[in-house]
């Protein structure tokens, strides 16, 4: 059987996950005065029957770019403009029935929206789907300038990065960016610029190793592979994979074509494995859930590990992506994506290992048409080889994202960052008291 080795550009999140012995501190956030004209709405997203959580739900204000997102633990937090509060919000989940409510309907705190699950006709999941898997894929990649956003647009986006070691959060970072974003059909770079950001960790927890995680909020903007087809699909590299039809589903009440691709197994070098959501009447893709192989452990630590310190062996253990896509007005655009990188760190002299886990993740809130088609000067752009830890400051302002929606911390993050604040307020106190004396 033939081999074949190629090169293929690799997302930024590949390249370029540091680890650096060296600490830095923890800056100060000065308060931000914010003009309330909004009301913040809480809650969590459930099946009516399980009750169990439904992770990545969108919210969205009806007529409005206004949306958010569940977090992994099914809870959301959704601010919505006073001038909205008249609307209505849907709800939509992969596989289940799209949900209404009116928003002068939910409280401020403890919403429960219970989603009830699609239950497909076995006639209907097992639709006659398209013979040539690979061709539904090359039609629904073709098909982007006409099917997904044609103009200019400013989008608001919240972005997030955590480390954990086992399963302790040991550092997080946020930040509200400005998306500016071109049209699909339009080959040049989206531009990204930094509105707020701050951050928190606790570097007792880190082995006296700083992990960084290079890129930023690049690592999840890439993983749109409709605007970014060259990290993952190209006319080239599209034959490197096989492509199969999966059970049908439903989303917003439309059918979805699943496909699974993989590598074939005559490619030598780690490609990606996963699902592709299309909407079959337009041949849309909805979203993306895919990993890297990384069986090869020597090649994946050079993929990914920039520096390490010289008594210890890394090397990634699972490296996934998701994407997800929304629509308005018959036009889809990105709206959310994450990615998630799993390390172990092997000592000298060591009797047990070390594992670290790096996720971002990154949610449009907002947009609207860019109608100067303005981006901002160079100068003030972030830059692709940006580490936000270092840009962030630290958790000190509780009213620091005002009227921005977030993504819902989850209760581990929001522990860990009140350990870390209880124990930079004990050092100050202890060093007021030591200057005192």
């Amino acid at each position: 059987m033939s081999t074949y080795n190629f090169n293929i550009k690799k997302p930024l999140s590949v390249y370029y996950v540091l680890i650096l012995l060296c600490c830095l501190g923890l800056g100060t956030q000065a308060m931000v005065a914010q003009n309330i004209n909004f009301t913040e709405y809480t809650g969590e997203v459930l099946d009516a029957d399980s009750k169990k959580a439904l992770v990545f739900a969108t919210l969205t204000v009806d007529n409005t770019n206004v949306t958010t997102i569940t977090n992994s633990e099914g809870q959301f937090s959704l601010k919505v403009p006073n001038e909205f509060k008249g609307n209505s919000l849907t709800i939509a989940f992969l596989g289940y029935k799209t949900k209404q409510l009116n928003i002068a309907d939910l409280q401020p705190e403890k919403n429960k929206i219970f989603m009830e699950e699609f239950v497909m006709a076995l006639s209907e999941a097992q639709i006659d789907a398209p013979n040539d898997a690979e061709a539904l894929v090359k039609e629904t990649l073709d098909k982007k300038g006409s099917n997904y956003l044609d103009e200019n647009t400013v989008m608001t986006a919240f972005y997030r990065e955590t480390i954990k070691k086992r399963r302790t959060n040991v550092s997080l970072s946020e930040a509200v960016v400005n998306v500016y974003k071109t049209p699909y059909s339009s080959n040049r770079t989206d531009a990204l610029e930094l509105y707020k950001a701050r951050k928190s960790t606790d570097y007792s927890k880190l082995d006296t190793v700083a992990l960084k995680l290079q890129g930023g909020p690049f690592n999840t903007l890439f993983v749109d592979m409709v605007k970014y087809p060259k990290y993952i699909f190209t006319p080239e590299t599209l034959n490197y994979y096989d492509f199969s039809f999966d059970t049908s589903t439903r989303v917003n009440d439309q059918l979805i074509y699943v496909i699974d691709f993989k590598q074939k197994p005559e490619i030598i070098d780690p490609l990606y494995e996963g699902k592709l959501y299309i909407d079959a009447e337009n041949k849309i893709l909805t979203s993306a859930i895919y990993s890297l192989n990384i069986t090869d452990k020597r090649l994946a630590s050079q993929m990914f590990v920039r520096k390490k310190p010289k008594n210890a062996e890394v090397w990634p253990t699972e490296v996934s992506y998701r994407v997800d896509y929304r629509e308005k007005n018959g036009k889809w655009y990105y709206g959310y994506s994450n990615v998630l990188l799993e390390f172990k760190v092997n000592w000298d002299k060591r009797l047990f290992n070390s594992v670290y886990s790096m996720s971002c993740e990154m949610a449009v809130t907002d947009w609207e048409q860019n109608l100067t088609n303005a981006i901002p000067r160079s100068k003030d752009r972030m830059k692709s080889s940006i580490i936000l830890s270092d840009e962030a400051l630290g958790f000190a302002d509780p009213d620091f994202w005002g009227e921005y929606n977030i993504i819902e911390p989850e209760k581990s993050i929001e522990s860990a960052i009140r350990k870390i604040q209880r124990q930079l307020r004990r050092g100050k106190i202890d060093n007021g008291a030591a200057a005192a004396r």
